[in-house]
């Protein structure tokens, strides 16, 4: 299979995956044959990228982290609480929240035995998922990326259970936001960048006398936005002061904001979003959870396509969990923009004179 960016994909080509809508029900099947009416439709519905079946990569498949089944139920449990706190906005009645802890941490718990079978792969997340509703995919997205970086680390079964109650509930203070500034298509003024920093006190409340959720799992809500520097938000804390589990989520959080589409920019590749963190990370991040994150996170995703230093193009066929800004891509087109009589593989781990120069690109 190959991942491609939807505005390259052409009528005729036949989807490798399923794509689901917000309920987990699929909505266009494996091996669809794409219209150009379709396109649209999954354009207009926030899909950035497809993997398309094709002949020279049909053997290149890609291992789902989370079963769609648990996706499926881990969204349509965020949506709904979700979208229940977005609507009592403004009763006079103290909500009652004594549901969350139960359900969630029953859902964090299938979400670990999932994640637990793959604890040593590269983390690779890609929106097949139609929704416009950003909130419930990121809050499930900074749980993975969250709870697998813990793995990582080392942290024992109950301190990721913590963690990935506080990654998937971090931004649940934005069910107190007006839903017009949340949905703003252009830049926010002073004050409504006011009003929505205040999620995350709003996040902590929320959370905070939950008897089925760590009081720590609320203070992730409350810090993710706190920053290494002391410039981050609501209390400006700095370095070890910010709790280390905040940490990471507020890395995570970053990073798939960036690789998400939003209603006011497009996504970002996986290797640009990189940049910017790497770029930030002496001042705004703990540059240790970014160095452990950049080794983690697969900024150039299997079956994407690649043009490398050389002139070749090829796709991510495999990836090096030892060298992940270094993958083994099957050549397709040689150094001519021809394609070539009979595929090979560069590992680029051990072909270090040979770099990647583009993404997607554009073959004439």
């Amino acid at each position: 299979m190959r991942l491609m960016p939807i505005s390259m994909c052409q009528p005729g080509m036949k989807l490798s995956q399923n794509i689901y809508n917000e309920e987990g029900v699929v909505l266009l099947a494996e091996n669809v044959e794409l219209t150009q009416r379709l396109l649209n439709r999954l354009q207009a519905n926030g899909i950035d990228y497809l993997y398309i079946q094709d002949p020279l990569t049909e053997d290149i498949m890609v291992s789902e982290l989370l079963q769609p089944e648990l996706k499926a139920r881990a969204l349509s449990e965020i949506r709904q609480t979700f979208r229940n706190l977005i609507d009592n906005n403004g009763s006079k009645s103290k909500l009652p929240y004594f549901h969350l802890g139960k359900s969630f941490c029953g859902l964090m718990d299938s979400i670990l035995d999932d994640l637990s079978g793959h604890k040593n792969a590269m983390i690779m997340l890609t929106n097949m998922c139609i929704t416009d509703q950003y909130l419930f995919q990121h809050s499930l997205n900074v749980c993975i990326y969250s709870t697998m970086l813990g793995m990582a680390y080392g942290y024992k079964q109950d301190e990721l259970q913590t963690l990935g109650l506080g990654a998937l509930l971090h931004d649940i203070g934005k069910t107190k936001i007006p839903q017009e500034i949340l949905k703003k298509p252009g830049r926010l003024s002073d004050q409504e960048y006011e009003e929505m920093k205040k999620h995350t006190t709003f996040g902590f409340q929320i959370l905070k006398d939950e008897p089925n959720i760590p009081l720590l799992s609320a203070h992730c809500a409350l810090q993710h936005h706190e920053r290494w520097n002391g410039t981050g938000y609501p209390r400006n804390l700095a370095g070890k002061d910010i709790h280390e589990f905040a940490q990471w989520i507020g890395i995570a959080d970053s990073f798939d904001a960036l690789t998400s589409q939003r209603v006011y920019r497009e996504a970002m590749l996986p290797h640009v979003a990189m940049e910017i963190i790497l770029a930030d990370a002496h001042s705004l991040y703990d540059i240790a959870k970014v160095d452990l994150f950049r080794k983690k996170v697969a900024i150039y995703p299997i079956g994407s396509t690649l043009k490398l230093s050389s002139g070749e193009v090829g796709v991510v066929a495999d990836l090096n969990t030892d060298s992940p800004q270094r993958p083994i891509v099957r050549i397709l087109y040689d150094a001519d923009s021809q394609p070539v009589t009979q595929i090979y593989e560069i590992d680029l781990s051990k072909k270090l004179s040979v770099m990647v120069t583009e993404v997607n690109p554009i073959m004439a």
